[in-house]
């Protein structure tokens, strides 16, 4: 009885270091893959990180150009308002020179 007890419990013994070593295994690989999915994750903040960098450089470039496009247009609204001043100018001439006055 105590034979078969000692061969029950080597056979067990074995068998809990097969799944310990299988284990010890799994253990390395996930560790592995999480160490790769770390540095992935590192690649994809630095990648989201330069595009907004570009973005944002778009952006002020666009803003700039903006703003030049907008003194353009108010400086041509005032010389439109300047030539409206001088035609209505001449409008008012013309009604006292046909008044005669």
């Amino acid at each position: 009885l105590l034979q078969k007890r000692a061969v029950k419990a080597e056979n067990s013994a074995a068998k809990l270091k097969q799944e310990n070593a299988l284990l010890q295994v799994q253990l390395k690989n996930y560790k592995t893959e999480n160490e790769a999915l770390r540095l992935g994750q590192s690649a994809s903040l630095a990648a989201v990180k330069q595009n907004a960098d570009l973005a944002l450089q778009n952006l002020l470039t666009v803003i700039t150009n903006s703003q030049s496009s907008i003194k353009q247009l108010v400086s041509g609204a005032e010389s439109l308002q300047l030539v409206a001043d001088l035609l209505k100018s001449i409008d008012r001439f013309s009604e006292v020179s046909e008044d005669g006055q």
